[in-house]
């Protein structure tokens, strides 16, 4: 869960990149110009950024510094296609709460914050709960993480480094 808020963090600057991209590229002069657009633009730059991290070295920046991998079931590296499920997957965090606000007809705002925590808290405790403590889109995939500490006996620099 700490690699997630701290994602959520990174984000931000990926987001507001984006954002500022888009519109400069579709001459936004109002937030609310072409909202849809912007949404599914960011949707697309999200999942590039996943996708793109997971397959490479399967941690994203957070993941890093958390020392936490997605792998497949065997341990393996994700392929593209998997990566992609997992993305869109991943987006179960959010779209049964953001579903529950609709439906109950939740103003912006603490209403609608209150129903996002919650969907994430319930997402969360189930992890506590499955087989192998994963999330319910690494169980539906076939993606699990993993820890990826170093060893302790391992020092990180190399020992040509060492001999000076």
């Amino acid at each position: 869960m700490a690699s997630f808020v701290y994602e959520g963090l990174l984000l931000f600057g990926v987001v507001m990149a984006a954002g500022f991209l888009f519109a400069g590229l579709t001459q936004q002069r109002h937030a609310l110009q072409g909202l849809h657009a912007l949404q599914i633009f960011m949707f697309f730059v999200l999942g590039s950024y996943f996708v793109w991290f997971w397959c490479k070295s399967g941690q994203t920046l957070a993941m890093k510094t958390w020392h936490v991998r997605v792998v497949d079931r065997q341990g393996r590296a994700l392929t593209h296609r998997r990566a992609v499920a997992r993305y869109l997957l991943s987006w179960l965090w959010f779209l049964p709460a953001l579903g529950v606000a609709h439906w109950a007809d939740t103003p912006a705002g603490s209403g609608l914050w209150m129903c996002l925590l919650g969907g994430v808290a319930i997402i969360a405790v189930a992890a506590r709960w499955s087989p192998d403590r994963q999330f319910v889109h690494d169980l539906i995939c076939g993606t699990r993480l993993v820890d990826c500490r170093p060893s302790p006996g391992r020092l990180s620099t190399p020992d040509s480094a060492l001999s000076t």
